[in-house]
């Protein structure tokens, strides 16, 4: 959910070769590929279902994987026993779905795009609240009917908003929030004091006991072996009535099912889900027509300029790799998170 302050070197095992003066840094388009011009070394790019993936894996001293994950990375891995192998990244902010266990038990570094994101995220999640205290939706639907009707809407200002998971796109959120005069509290692996722009940091045993009392709960936290069902139907349907529930961090943290049947019950004021336990969404699934739900395409992060920037951290790392400085956003492999300063131990 949160991460530790720290940022740590990249390993050296006395028993692995020396960096050579030009490394090899394998990039592995999943999706769109980046540019690769002004990254050092002698680059590859090789598509995650190319034949030829699981050779150059083995001559890699870098490997890359750009906008996405696929099955075919961890196969390759494994057919290539990647000893050169010291950095590997990935272009999400969420690492959970690289950490496959080959890589989790190698020696390389992993690194993540924390950070890259924060704001537009924190403003798809204003907007996704703002929308529903507004009625956007009835406005919209009423639009279509031609119909004039008045009506009292709700503000953000004064509201109680939880945000579980204090990263760094969990801290955004409660800043933007903070700014339009909305009390802000947190949830991070262990209660602790709060510091702003939290007013309390709450424990993942304490959400059952507190979350009836916020207005809108955000959910930012990563997909680890710790968050997974974070939010099961037990903590769901303690939610308080009216109260806003929006996901921006991974699908399988909630209990969908169980904010589906709040919305159906009348329970909640509204639903945002950008993350699901299947990507894409089924066509066929329930919650394309499920009243006072926002089903969007896991797009909160991805705003115009969005890829440029993740492009300036890539050839940042990639600078600090051949250089041998630290990395930044180091992922505690271990636990599936990025270590970096923030408002966690």
């Amino acid at each position: 959910m949160d991460t530790p302050p720290a940022s740590v070197p990249t390993p050296e095992p006395e028993s692995e070769p020396a960096l050579e003066p030009d490394p090899a840094l394998l990039v592995v388009p999943v999706g769109s590929s980046p540019d690769t011009a002004a990254l050092p070394g002698t680059v590859e790019v090789v598509a995650p279902d190319d034949p030829a993936l699981p050779g150059a894996l083995a001559r890699a001293d870098g490997l890359v994987v750009w906008d996405g994950s696929h099955p075919g990375v961890e196969r390759a891995w494994r057919a290539a026993d990647p000893r050169r192998l010291r950095w590997v990244h990935t272009s999400s902010a969420g690492p959970d779905r690289l950490l496959f266990p080959a890589l989790r038990a190698h020696p390389s570094v992993l690194t993540c795009s924390r950070g890259v994101l924060d704001t537009d995220i924190a403003e798809y999640v204003l907007a996704c609240v703002l929308g529903f205290l507004k009625d956007l939706p009835t406005t919209v639907r009423l639009q279509g009917q031609h119909r004039w009707q008045h009506r009292l809407t709700r503000g953000l200002a004064g509201r109680r908003v939880l945000v579980v998971g204090a990263g760094s796109i969990g801290t955004r959120v409660a800043q933007v929030f903070s700014v339009l005069g909305a009390h802000v509290d947190g949830v991070v692996r262990s209660p602790r004091p709060a510091r702003a722009p939290f007013g309390a940091l709450h424990g993942p045993g304490e959400l059952a006991d507190v979350v009836a009392g916020y207005d809108v709960v955000v959910v930012t936290a990563p997909l680890t072996d710790a968050t997974r069902g974070l939010l099961g139907a037990a903590v769901v349907d303690r939610v308080r009535p009216g109260a806003i529930v929006v996901n921006v961090g991974r699908g399988p943290v909630v209990d969908a099912g169980a904010l589906r049947r709040g919305l159906l019950e009348g329970r909640l004021g509204g639903v945002a889900l950008d993350v699901w336990d299947v990507e894409p969404l089924p066509a066929d699934s329930p919650w394309w027509d499920t009243p006072g739900a926002l089903v969007s395409p896991h797009l909160a992060g991805d705003a115009e300029g969005f890829a440029e920037r993740l492009e300036v951290l890539l050839r940042e790392q990639a600078r600090r790799f051949v250089a041998g400085e630290e990395l930044l956003h180091v992922v505690d492999k271990e636990h599936g998170y990025a270590i970096t300063p923030s408002l966690t131990t």
